[in-house]
């Protein structure tokens, strides 16, 4: 019985610090990127009850940050976090990759000051409602260029790979 209590104590707190720490992520690639992240930490209780709620059930597939122009709805960088629920190997720490993310953001380049974001979350079928949370039609990525971090938020069997698309 034991086992199972520290199992669960060690899946929720990887779940909060997972979730916390991906919006924290994306709250730095906003700023880091040029942009105002008011709007976003506004936002930020819908935001953890969607990214929680669905890491909780194991139905988060990728967290995906569109950064697009205002007028054109054009994609100009889109960040994404796929979700891995399988255990990696390790000691079962919790880490966040701050340094990796802010040398990529350097790379992608600063957006246009007039541009916008807004967040998505990328779920399996079937998955169960969360209150503020609908569809919404994806922008276009075609002719876009991927470049891969690499596993950049972790703890234990649950941890978050980061990469970004870009216009060449």
């Amino acid at each position: 019985m034991t086992a199972v209590a520290v199992n669960v104590y060690s899946h929720t707190h990887s779940v909060t610090y997972v979730a916390e720490n991906i919006l924290k992520s994306l709250k730095d690639i906003i700023r880091l990127s040029g942009l105002d992240p008011a709007e976003f930490v506004k936002d930020w209780d819908l935001h953890m009850r969607g990214i929680d709620g669905w890491l909780r059930s194991g139905d988060l597939e990728r967290v995906k940050l569109d950064i697009f122009h205002p007028r054109t709805g054009e994609l100009l960088f889109q960040w994404n976090i796929e979700i891995s629920y399988s255990w990696t190997g390790g000691d079962g720490s919790f880490w966040t990759d701050t340094e990796q993310l802010k040398y990529a953001i350097r790379k992608a380049g600063v957006a246009p000051s007039e541009a916008k974001y807004d967040l998505r979350l990328k779920v399996k079928p079937g998955h169960r409602e969360i209150d503020g949370w609908g569809t919404g039609a994806a922008r276009s990525t075609d002719g876009m260029i991927r470049q891969s971090l690499g596993t950049t938020i972790g703890h234990g069997s649950l941890s978050g790979s980061t990469s970004y698309l870009r216009r060449p």
